[in-house]
């Protein structure tokens, strides 16, 4: 029993070694690699290339299929070359496999050794994210040590020998056993590592460990559906056609095992290695001969998937990708573009609140309806920023997450108003048929269109961080303000004139007034946070007069 905790932890440090390999690598290199499956998709040898080429830094296949489906579901790359690309990274998973079994069990501790240092040591740098990938490194190597240590006690237990030898015999058996390893431990690099080593060491036959092989790959297939089960229409086809990929290949295969096993023994190589040979040279085989129908497949995944109309007309997020959440900048950009959605179905309200206030009373359900989808949004972006460690985190990423989050709760806290104050139009002035003043009116009209103009001002300056834009922000902020508190001074002086209309509505008048200054106080808050990167004495100054 000691013995079998033993391996399954050398597998758990495996998976989890490769997957601070790829956090290293998304984390430093993110963008760029990014950058590079979407430029390479033009030509497909390129497509396939930048495939082998991404999959052998981040370590993991599912991680570029993961790339390249948010990808396709963003339409920013089409189906066929993110199916070729998703060949590719089989092939780099393939060599990746190879490269691991070299005797480097030197490395591994002088990796953790430099990793530990440099990781600890500038957590928050380029630097300390290499050290990151350093340990992950080591920590796969001293993994693969473990799964070998592990392994040889395991071939003189009498329960375990029985256990494996019930696969012996049906090949259709032990790839669906390789295919559900590939799921559990949720990297098909496992699987065949461990089954080459259970060979190596006589637990399993030869022909099983091919069959475990080949079913790992499709394993990896199923893998990739699984994580694109929240994608769209988009997303899912390309986990589709990768997952028909293997299928293909595993059909193709399976009936030749007994045939290939027979013949791979004679050669002058130990059974371990010719279980790596054979993992690479499947996997090469079969991706090349199917990228020319990478095409066809795509005609067949679209027949198969077809598009949906969503019933749903909630406004949903369109920019919140995880599979960017390794690459805490790109996620960032994420989050602030679709923080932007929120500004524009705000602007949305405003302008049905002007309707309102016009005495279409109807409208306000529509502000109810935006103001939900706002809500909707918020939330989105509140769980995907608490997604991203903080702890790693940057000075300048740190800061642009603060001021994220707090640009969304601003616009979201705006939304509140924006409902209650045509909430208020509608049962306090509609239903009992008051209407302001003539004068009244075009103050709130006025009020109403600086109130758009300081949104959109302020959308800009969370966008550019511009400096002298934000100080436009800011003294839009005090000409508001101080309008507003001349309207209120107009409104009571209407009031010492008996004016009929404005004593009606004297008390909506006043709360809008108040609102509306809320409204473009949290609208402007951003360009405090701007200036204060650059604060001086001169914005001080600035400020004292324009408040004057």
């Amino acid at each position: 029993m000691l013995t079998l905790l033993h391996l399954l932890s050398a597998v758990a440090l495996l998976v989890w070694g490769t997957h601070i390999v790829r956090t290293g690598i998304m984390r430093v290199y993110g963008a760029s690699l990014r950058r590079v499956l979407s430029d390479s998709v033009a030509k497909k040898p390129f497509a396939f290339l930048a495939g082998i080429g991404v999959t052998a830094l981040v370590q993991s296949s599912n991680a570029t299929a993961l790339l390249v489906t948010s990808f396709v579901a963003q339409g920013l790359v089409a189906l066929a070359p993110a199916l070729v690309i998703i060949l590719g990274a089989d092939v780099g998973t393939a060599l990746m496999v190879r490269v691991l079994t070299f005797d480097l069990s030197w490395l591994s501790p002088l990796l953790i050794f430099l990793g530990v240092i440099f990781f600890l040591g500038r957590k928050q740098s380029r630097i300390g994210q290499i050290g990151r990938v350093g340990i992950g490194l080591g920590l796969i190597l001293l993994a693969l040590e473990m799964i070998v240590g592990a392994a040889t006690p395991i071939t003189q237990a009498a329960g375990v020998k029985v256990l494996f030898s019930s696969l012996t015999g049906d090949i259709l058996l032990d790839a669906l056993i390789g295919a559900l390893f590939a799921v559990v431990s949720y990297s098909s690099l496992a699987a065949v590592l461990l089954t080459a080593t259970l060979t190596g060491s006589g637990v399993i036959s030869f022909e099983v460990a091919l069959c475990l092989v080949i079913g790992a790959n499709l394993g990896s297939g199923l893998l990739t559906m699984i994580n694109a089960s929240t994608q769209n229409v988009a997303g899912r086809r390309v986990a589709l056609g990768s997952l028909l990929f293997k299928l293909l290949g595993c059909l193709a295969i399976l009936p030749l095992v007994n045939t290939l096993s027979r013949q791979l023994v004679r050669l002058p190589i130990s059974d371990e290695e010719l279980v790596i040979y054979f993992h690479l040279f499947y996997n090469l085989a079969r991706c090349l001969l199917l990228v020319p129908f990478a095409d066809v497949m795509a005609r067949l995944c679209q027949a198969m998937i077809g598009d949906t109309v969503e019933a749903d007309s909630r406004l949903r997020p369109r920019h919140l990708d995880n599979s960017m959440l390794d690459t805490p900048a790109l996620a960032l950009v994420n989050a602030a573009r679709e923080t932007l959605r929120i500004g524009d179905v705000l602007e949305q309200m405003l302008s049905l609140h002007r309707n309102v206030l016009h005495g279409q009373a109807m409208q306000r359900r529509e502000v109810r309806r935006l103001d939900d989808d706002v809500d909707a949004l918020y939330t989105a972006i509140k769980l995907y920023l608490a997604q991203i460690p903080k702890e790693d985190l940057g000075e300048s990423d740190s800061r642009r997450w603060a001021e994220v989050i707090e640009m969304a709760l601003n616009l979201e806290q705006a939304g509140d108003i924006v409902e209650r104050m045509a909430d208020d139009i509608a049962n306090h002035s509609l239903a009992e048929r008051r209407m302001f003043s003539p004068q009244g009116m075009k103050e709130l009209e006025q009020l109403q269109e600086m109130l758009v103009a300081n949104l959109r001002l302020g959308l800009s300056v969370f966008l550019s961080q511009d400096t002298p834009s934000a100080k436009r922000l800011r003294r839009a902020k005090h000409r508001f303000r101080i309008l507003n508190r001349r309207y209120a001074h107009a409104h009571v002086d209407r009031l010492h004139r008996q004016n009929v209309q404005s004593l009606e509505t004297s008390s909506l008048h006043l709360s809008l007034l108040g609102d509306m200054n809320r409204l473009n106080s949290l609208f402007c808050a951003v360009a405090y946070s701007v200036l204060s990167i650059h604060h001086d004495g001169e914005d001080e100054r600035e400020e004292q007069v324009v408040t004057l």
